[in-house]
């Protein structure tokens, strides 16, 4: 889907430094002095429009969230949806691309790790693009601390297929896997833009939960 150019986008992120936060590699190893509190740390890697995220942090606000969005003019959705939750503390976005995490964030300072509806990149030829490719996974366990998870959802069963299989080379432990979540749904599950999207169409959810051992 081509996206709407938003010439204002970087304009309006640097409105709100106190949650687009601006030069994240200054943060990192203290990450806890962007919130009111030192609770547990999860990030979602491609926040899009940031759904997800922002009634994550409502429901959880014993959890500090941060989203990665490498799109400004998506990530301005993201901050508004932020701004009309007037009194939410507990998240924070990053303009930022997954590619250099170990530069934001030291090691084990995240206790989970969300992949909601990353690009799957089919051919072959871009495997080593995709979000759960062992480069990444070797980034991810670098930030997580000891026990932290994935938790990884997507439309598309040959790249669900592909992560299951990739988590699984690398070592790590899979546990609630659902190969239809919303049929298995337990009320829980908090659905991104996305995922309203697909499942009006009738795809099928996929998710899993990995971590390193």
């Amino acid at each position: 889907m081509r996206l709407r150019y938003k010439p204002w986008a970087q304009d309006k992120l640097k409105e709100h430094a106190t949650i687009v936060i601006e030069e994240p590699e200054a943060k990192k190893g203290n990450w806890a002095s962007c919130f009111p509190n030192k609770n547990p740390i999860h990030i979602e890697i491609g926040t899009g429009k940031g759904q997800f995220i922002t009634e994550m942090a409502k429901q959880n606000p014993n959890i500090n969230f941060i989203g990665l969005e490498k799109q400004d003019r998506v990530l301005v959705s993201a901050l508004d949806k932020i701004l009309s939750e007037q009194h939410l503390t507990n998240v924070k976005l990053l303009n930022a691309n997954a590619d250099y995490l170990l530069a934001y964030f030291s090691k084990q300072e995240v206790n989970r790790i969300y992949l909601n509806f990353s690009d799957p990149w089919p051919k072959n030829r871009h495997e080593k693009r995709r979000l759960t490719y062992e480069k990444y996974l070797k980034l991810y366990e670098a930030i997580l601390v000891k026990d932290g998870e994935i938790h990884f959802k997507t439309d598309n069963r040959k790249l669900f297929e592909y992560s299951l299989e990739s988590f699984s080379a690398y070592g790590m432990r899979l546990k609630n896997i659902s190969l239809h979540l919303h049929a298995d749904d337990d009320g829980k599950n908090i659905m991104t833009e996305y995922e309203e999207k697909f499942s009006r169409k009738g795809n099928r959810i996929y998710r899993c939960e990995a971590r390193f051992q």
